[in-house]
């Protein structure tokens, strides 16, 4: 996996490595708990399923910090200046989901990459679109 340590490794149009997260119900569950999110939404199928969703759904808080985990993959020393996020459509628990972002702008005299960030689905479908700001470390520090 390529990693930016500084400004000058960051290229225009570079694709960030992407993963897939572990949105096993068991671990949205336990992300919920400590957001204390109680609602059947983010913690059992069944009870979404009651709330008129096809199951449980990742919160969007994770789902950003998740993009977010995927800038400071790319870029370790990565400092973010500003995320939007642009949800589509649930993210479901214990489905597969890559997440996927490519540079699409950098700033030499701020040392700022722009980044798009996206989720998609076992089907392709885009879930969670994002575009974020991060000053990236010179290279001298």
């Amino acid at each position: 996996m390529r990693t930016v340590a500084k400004f000058e490794d960051a290229e225009f149009g570079e694709e960030l490595p992407p993963f897939e997260p572990d949105l096993s119900l068991a671990n949205v569950r336990k992300f919920a708990h400590a957001a204390e999110m109680w609602a059947p939404r983010f913690t059992d199928h069944e009870g979404a399923r009651r709330e008129g969703l096809p199951g449980a759904m990742v919160p969007g808080v994770m789902s950003q910090a998740i993009l977010v985990a995927m800038i400071h993959r790319w870029a370790p020393g990565a400092e973010l200046e500003k995320i939007d996020t642009v949800f589509r459509a649930p993210v479901l628990a214990d489905h597969a989901h890559r997440v996927s972002g490519v540079v699409t702008n950098l700033e030499a005299d701020a040392r700022v990459a722009e980044i798009d960030l996206t989720i998609t689905n076992e089907a392709g479908e885009t879930r969670v679109l994002g575009t974020a700001r991060v000053r990236l470390p010179a290279g001298s520090e």
